[in-house]
């Protein structure tokens, strides 16, 4: 029974851990999205936000800092993103793509030139993002242990749990919420009522980046403690998944991501199986994604207006 709840604890313990980069993207996806502008680069932004967030803590010294300008730089990728499709009306799809071969391929040069080496020197304990609640229960008990693994987590946690309120609220509680939701279904009817659609969607694309950056730094500065080129492997097309199977909505977006976080939990607990190969582990949460993908792309609501470009009305 030990084993039981120790085990317990530790998946449900990765599942937070793994859940919050992927729920800073996923949210960042949300705003995109549901504005009307696709954005399948969030890839290359957490790329960008995991490199930047890194270096800057390792030369700072404060984790803050660093993931603060984590997100600036995904916000800059975003903003370049919203200036190729919604200013210029390119392809979204072609774009995002263009981002995500981009931001991996420039971090990788200034790592090099700052190191000499494609990856950066390990973040130092006082470097990463400190955890909350941490000691503040009896681990030498099983029900310690546990509440340990469960709370005393990392803070990044407990500030996207806190966005994704803010986020729900800010969507259906909100006016910009309103014309934030409107741009994406009826962009026309949004111009016609002196919503300039251009400027939303390219706020949107820019916060959309910053989010993601947030999240990619979170993968750095906390699950891995240094950045390599295969730091984010995948992470930005799960949590483009998640905000599909949650329906475009920040409340989905948490339940699609504490899924995959899931998975990547029980990948951490059954690696130390010999029973069952590492490879066929690892492959946990790609085959779920797909699964998820073939079962609920089809029944997710997608803004009418979601991936057209804008042509403002003359």
């Amino acid at each position: 029974m030990t084993d039981i709840i120790n085990s317990l604890g530790i998946i449900l313990y990765a599942t937070l851990v793994y859940a919050t980069p992927l729920l800073y993207a996923g949210l960042g996806s949300c705003f995109s999205e549901v504005s009307g502008v696709v954005n399948i680069g969030i890839e290359g932004m957490m790329t960008a936000g995991a490199f930047t967030g890194t270096v800057v803590a390792y030369f700072t010294g404060n984790p803050w800092i660093g993931f603060i300008c984590g997100g600036l730089a995904g916000a800059v990728f975003g903003a370049l993103h919203a200036l190729a499709t919604v200013r210029l009306g390119a392809d979204q799809t072609i774009a995002g793509t263009a981002i995500n071969m981009l931001g991996p391929g420039i971090v990788i040069m200034i790592a090099k030139v700052l190191f000499n080496s494609t990856d950066t020197v390990p973040l130092m304990a006082d470097q990463k993002i400190p955890k909350l609640f941490s000691g503040l229960f009896d681990t030498s008990t099983v029900g310690g242990r546990f509440l340990d693994n469960v709370f005393a987590t990392y803070a990044s946690t407990y500030i996207v749990f806190l966005l994704v309120i803010a986020v729900w609220f800010l969507f259906y509680k909100t006016r910009f919420g309103l014309r934030l939701r409107a741009c994406g279904e009826h962009p026309l009817a949004c111009e016609t009522l002196g919503v300039n659609v251009l400027t939303m969607r390219t706020l949107c694309v820019t916060i959309s980046g910053f989010l993601a950056g947030l999240g990619g730094a979170c993968v750095t500065m906390t699950i891995s403690t240094q950045f390599r080129p295969i730091s984010i492997v995948g992470q930005g097309f799960i949590a483009i998944a998640a905000v599909i199977f949650g329906k475009f909505k920040p409340q989905g977006a948490l339940l699609g991501c504490l899924l995959f976080g899931f998975c990547s939990g029980l990948k951490v607990v059954l690696g130390g199986s010999a029973a069952v190969s590492m490879h066929l582990i690892s492959m946990i949460p790609y085959v779920v994604t797909v699964i998820v993908l073939i079962l609920f792309v089809g029944k997710s609501h997608v803004p009418s207006a979601n991936g057209k470009p804008f042509l403002r009305s003359r």
